[in-house]
Protein backbone atom coordinates (compact mmCIF):
# COMPACT_ATOMS: atom_id res chain seq x y z
CA UNK A 1 0.00 0.00 0.00
CA UNK A 2 1.18 3.23 -1.02
CA UNK A 3 0.84 5.85 1.70
CA UNK A 4 -0.72 8.97 1.21
CA UNK A 5 0.52 12.33 1.60
CA UNK A 6 -1.39 14.41 4.54
CA UNK A 7 -2.81 17.81 4.38
CA UNK A 8 0.82 19.60 5.89
CA UNK A 9 2.73 17.88 3.07
CA UNK A 10 0.25 18.78 0.42
CA UNK A 11 -0.51 22.52 1.31
CA UNK A 12 3.40 22.70 1.36
CA UNK A 13 3.75 21.26 -2.38
CA UNK A 14 1.20 23.56 -3.15
CA UNK A 15 3.21 26.53 -1.74
CA UNK A 16 6.18 25.25 -3.32
CA UNK A 17 4.06 25.51 -7.13
CA UNK A 18 3.14 29.32 -5.81
CA UNK A 19 7.00 29.83 -5.15
CA UNK A 20 7.62 28.85 -8.29
CA UNK A 21 4.82 31.04 -10.03
CA UNK A 22 6.30 34.02 -8.55
CA UNK A 23 9.91 33.34 -9.28
CA UNK A 24 11.01 33.01 -5.34
CA UNK A 25 14.19 31.28 -6.33
CA UNK A 26 16.19 31.35 -3.08
CA UNK A 27 13.25 30.02 -1.08
CA UNK A 28 12.81 27.05 -3.85
CA UNK A 29 16.06 26.11 -4.66
CA UNK A 30 16.58 25.93 -0.61
CA UNK A 31 13.59 23.65 -0.62
CA UNK A 32 14.57 21.66 -3.56
CA UNK A 33 18.39 21.06 -1.55
CA UNK A 34 16.65 20.10 1.11
CA UNK A 35 15.31 17.33 -0.48
CA UNK A 36 11.86 18.65 -2.28
CA UNK A 37 12.01 16.53 -5.67
CA UNK A 38 13.42 18.85 -8.11
CA UNK A 39 10.56 17.50 -11.03
CA UNK A 40 7.54 17.69 -8.14
CA UNK A 41 4.56 17.52 -10.11
CA UNK A 42 1.07 19.26 -9.55
CA UNK A 43 -2.18 17.76 -10.29
CA UNK A 44 -1.91 19.22 -13.87
CA UNK A 45 1.54 17.47 -14.41
CA UNK A 46 3.41 20.92 -14.53
CA UNK A 47 6.83 20.77 -12.66
CA UNK A 48 8.58 23.55 -10.76
CA UNK A 49 10.70 24.26 -14.34
CA UNK A 50 7.35 24.59 -16.17
CA UNK A 51 5.43 26.78 -13.48
CA UNK A 52 8.86 28.99 -13.39
CA UNK A 53 9.37 28.76 -17.53
CA UNK A 54 5.39 29.81 -17.98
CA UNK A 55 5.72 32.61 -15.40
CA UNK A 56 9.06 33.72 -16.96
CA UNK A 57 11.82 33.31 -13.87
CA UNK A 58 14.92 32.94 -15.66
CA UNK A 59 16.87 33.42 -12.40
CA UNK A 60 14.15 30.32 -11.14
CA UNK A 61 14.78 28.10 -14.10
CA UNK A 62 18.23 28.28 -13.95
CA UNK A 63 18.39 27.67 -10.41
CA UNK A 64 16.34 24.29 -11.30
CA UNK A 65 18.53 23.47 -14.18
CA UNK A 66 21.44 23.62 -12.21
CA UNK A 67 19.92 20.96 -9.53
CA UNK A 68 18.85 18.54 -12.33
CA UNK A 69 15.27 19.46 -13.61
CA UNK A 70 14.17 17.33 -16.21
CA UNK A 71 13.87 19.65 -19.50
CA UNK A 72 11.68 16.80 -21.29
CA UNK A 73 9.23 16.60 -18.91
CA UNK A 74 5.79 16.91 -20.12
CA UNK A 75 2.39 17.65 -18.34
CA UNK A 76 -1.10 16.42 -18.84
CA UNK A 77 -1.57 18.36 -21.68
CA UNK A 78 1.79 17.43 -23.53
CA UNK A 79 3.78 20.87 -22.99
CA UNK A 80 6.94 20.88 -21.69
CA UNK A 81 9.13 24.07 -19.85
CA UNK A 82 10.40 24.97 -23.63
CA UNK A 83 6.52 25.52 -25.13
CA UNK A 84 6.08 27.89 -22.21
CA UNK A 85 8.60 29.68 -22.68
CA UNK A 86 8.83 29.99 -26.57
CA UNK A 87 4.70 30.80 -25.93
CA UNK A 88 5.36 33.69 -23.34
CA UNK A 89 7.91 34.41 -26.18
CA UNK A 90 10.97 34.54 -23.74
CA UNK A 91 14.62 34.07 -25.41
CA UNK A 92 16.63 34.17 -22.62
CA UNK A 93 14.54 31.12 -21.20
CA UNK A 94 14.30 29.24 -24.21
CA UNK A 95 17.86 29.48 -24.78
CA UNK A 96 18.70 28.47 -21.26
CA UNK A 97 16.71 25.49 -21.73
CA UNK A 98 17.74 24.65 -25.45
CA UNK A 99 20.93 24.63 -23.56
CA UNK A 100 20.07 22.39 -21.17
CA UNK A 101 19.27 20.01 -24.11
CA UNK A 102 15.44 20.56 -24.62
CA UNK A 103 14.11 19.05 -27.45
CA UNK A 104 12.26 21.46 -29.58
CA UNK A 105 10.31 18.73 -31.21
CA UNK A 106 8.90 16.86 -28.09
CA UNK A 107 5.46 17.29 -26.81
CA UNK A 108 2.33 18.33 -28.59
CA UNK A 109 2.30 20.76 -29.35
CA UNK A 110 5.79 21.09 -29.67
CA UNK A 111 7.92 24.55 -29.36
CA UNK A 112 8.43 24.29 -32.78
CA UNK A 113 4.83 24.09 -33.65
CA UNK A 114 4.15 26.50 -31.14
CA UNK A 115 6.26 29.09 -33.16
CA UNK A 116 4.61 28.63 -35.99
CA UNK A 117 1.12 27.97 -35.43
CA UNK A 118 1.59 31.80 -33.17
CA UNK A 119 3.46 33.11 -35.98
CA UNK A 120 6.20 33.28 -33.54
CA UNK A 121 9.71 34.30 -35.57
CA UNK A 122 11.72 35.59 -32.73
CA UNK A 123 11.10 32.44 -31.54
CA UNK A 124 11.33 29.87 -34.59
CA UNK A 125 14.80 31.26 -35.68
CA UNK A 126 16.18 30.90 -32.07
CA UNK A 127 14.78 27.04 -32.00
CA UNK A 128 16.18 26.94 -35.95
CA UNK A 129 19.58 28.46 -35.18
CA UNK A 130 20.09 26.69 -31.60
CA UNK A 131 23.55 25.00 -31.39
CA UNK A 132 24.00 23.00 -28.39
CA UNK A 133 26.46 24.26 -26.77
Amino acid sequence: MTEQPDDAAIAYANHLFDVAREGETAELAAAVDAGVPVDLTNAKGDTLLILAAYHQHATTVRALLERGADVERLNDRGQNALVCAVFKQDPEIVTMLLDAGADPDAGTPSARATAQYFNLPEMASLIAEHRPS
